[in-house]
């Protein structure tokens, strides 16, 4: 590389070099505004568990919203200590050591002491299972956080919500309360060994509203900045690029659906490239399968409309790539185009049997142990039923 061109150019140019992103690495090393050099690995992979499994990929995770959950609202307020337990538990049956998911800003406000009571909870279990967490405080995608939608538990109904609202957003006066919830959850844990890293937010480069609220969140996030790394939710480095200005340290990148292998190829051989000019852990922190169509809302039907992890997984696996995969439980598409089009989600039905057992094992293989030996069940979970026969593509309105 040029050492006249920056950073920031590297990954603009990059970026722009592929329609999709970049992805990967498994060691970081950001410099920071003070002149110091802040290292870690990111891994929640021991260095006797990295020499018996030299095969291993270093961070590997999934997403993880209750099934039944259609948004952080209701994960947080809902909260069942026994379905945590059960859920994380069959994370730990895959080998996997991360799980990426999101606080309730709306639920903070509605009771911050339960929402930290039940946050530490969910850490200890984390850790009991050998998991580390990626956790959100925001998030730029989907719905308006309205009453009615926070509380829709509507199977073809219920969404997914962004946080804070657009009012809040909008409005620098309704700023302070937001700061207080980010300067909250640092002072607490801003250098808690149980977090992989805090991610600000989902996806801000999706809303003008969102990308200068979330810059202004930056500066408060940054200013607590303890132990643990600090990251955004991106779709593309060419986001990324900015996010470093505003003092992240790990990037993310997000590729749910693939049209053909080849390209996905291309895009982790990319990534090796960020890896060794940019000294910084790059994340494949959503992936799904391999699906036909034209962009992320095209319509799908048959087989493009479950879960095929096992169409991508060995390519990621061979990349040594850390990434999480959407997602852990079985759900119903959290995008009502989708799920309106019988779009399901995940790996595990809350029984604990899976979806597709090829799924599972191409997984669990990323810890260089393939075997799983459990109950496949390739059916609609009774409280979803309603969603099969919606199988008929329904265009129209797209979100975001």
């Amino acid at each position: 590389m040029d050492p006249q061109i920056s950073r920031r150019r590297f990954l603009q140019i990059g970026a722009t070099s592929s329609s999709i992103g970049l992805a990967g690495c498994n060691s970081w090393a950001a410099s920071q505004g003070d002149g110091t050099k802040r290292t870690a690995s990111g891994s929640t992979t021991s260095s006797n568990e990295s020499a018996s499994n030299p095969d291993a990929v270093d961070v590997r995770g999934a997403i993880y919203i209750p099934s039944r959950a259609f948004n952080r609202y209701q994960m947080w307020r809902e909260y069942d200590p026994a379905v945590i337990e059960r859920d994380l538990g069959y994370a730990a049956s895959l080998n996997l050591n991360a799980i990426r998911t999101w606080l309730s800003y709306e639920f903070w406000l509605e009771d911050r002491d339960a929402h930290e009571e039940r946050l530490e909870h969910f850490l200890e279990t984390a850790e009991a299972y050998g998991l580390r967490v990626l956790l959100g405080l925001f998030d730029s995608i989907g719905e308006e956080p309205t009453f009615e939608n926070l509380y829709d538990t509507g199977l073809l109904t219920g969404v997914q919500t962004f946080s804070p609202s657009t009012r809040t957003m909008l409005d620098k006066q309704l700023w302070d309360t937001p700061r207080e919830f980010i300067r909250w959850f640092m002072t607490r844990y801003g250098s808690d060994e149980r977090l992989l890293a805090i991610e600000l937010s989902n996806e801000p480069g999706w809303r003008k509203s969102s990308r200068k609220f979330v810059e202004a969140m930056a500066k408060v996030l940054t200013l607590y900045r303890g132990s643990v790394p600090l990251t955004m939710g991106s779709t593309s480095l060419a986001n990324n690029a900015e996010y470093l200005d505003w003092g992240m340290d790990i990037l993310q990148f997000h590729y749910n659906f693939v049209k053909k292998p080849s390209l996905f190829r291309r895009v982790l051989q990319q990534a090796a490239l960020t890896k060794v000019q940019q000294e910084s852990q790059v994340w494949l922190s959503e992936w799904q399968r391999v699906r036909p169509g034209d962009g992320f809302f095209a319509d799908v039907t048959g087989e493009a409309r479950y879960p095929d992890y096992a169409s991508l997984a060995p390519l990621i696996h061979k990349a040594n790539v850390g990434n999480f995969f959407w997602s852990l439980m079985l759900r119903p598409a959290s995008e009502l185009h989708f799920r309106r089009q019988g779009v399901v989600n995940g790996l595990f039905h809350e029984d604990g049997a899976v979806w597709n057992l090829d799924d599972a094992r191409a997984i669990k293989a990323m810890s260089g142990d393939p075997s799983f030996d459990g109950t496949e069940r390739k059916e609609y979970p009774q409280w979803m039923a309603a969603m099969e026969s919606s199988t008929v593509p329904v265009t129209g309105p797209r979100p975001r």
